[in-house]
């Protein structure tokens, strides 16, 4: 244990714990990670990591909660009813794409490796079901005019699986976060309009 890390409160200490975990497990995978290498790169012994989480599972499911909520916080702003339509969908596209692009690491823990993990496809579920609601709810109150039968939520599971795909190039550095967002925005407002122009 380092110098100092005694006197760290335990908020303090719980993320550093976690910022670590989400570095090794990005850099080396679920299955391949440590609770002793993430106990080094945390700067704490391998006990004070497994007296707060008491196993890698628990950790991971942990780091799968925290990255999903700091994702949902993220495109948050894009519900400000004082923006236009247009507005909404564009923040929501950049907030979500420039998140990827700063947290590389937890979208790598989050969509990556998470996803095909028995263990952890509830917790995964759970922040698509967030994010589906979120974007849903968005699209219905940026829709003046929807079409008889418009199912808002299978539009929002669409835009977020391209979404999804997308940001996967942002994480390999295949596309620039403007450019990826003009190419969303263009494919979410086409649903959102309709026919009508722009």
């Amino acid at each position: 244990m380092t110098r100092g890390t005694k006197r760290l409160p335990r908020a303090v200490r719980e993320q550093q714990m976690l910022d670590a975990a989400v570095e090794v497990f990005s850099a080396n995978g679920f299955h391949e990670t440590s609770m002793d290498a993430i106990a080094t790169a945390a700067q704490i012994s391998k006990p004070m990591l497994y007296l707060y989480y008491g196993s890698k599972d628990e950790l991971f499911s942990a780091c799968i909660q925290r990255e999903g909520m700091r994702f949902a916080k993220a495109v948050a702003p894009a519900g400000d009813p004082s923006l236009t339509p247009r507005e909404q969908v564009r923040v929501a596209l950049l907030e979500f794409l420039n998140y990827v692009d700063s947290h590389r690491q937890s979208w790598t823990v989050l969509y990556r490796q998470a996803v095909g993990q028995q263990p952890f496809a509830k917790l995964i579920q759970t922040n698509r079901d967030r994010l589906v609601d979120l974007t849903a709810g968005l699209l219905e109150s940026s829709t003046k005019t929807p079409e008889p039968g418009t199912n808002f939520r299978i539009m929002a599971v669409a835009l977020i699986g391209a979404g999804e795909a997308v940001a996967d190039r942002i994480a390999d550095g295949e596309i620039d976060v403007h450019e990826a967002a003009e190419l969303l925005e263009r494919l979410a407002w086409r649903g959102l309009a309709g026919k009508k122009k722009d």
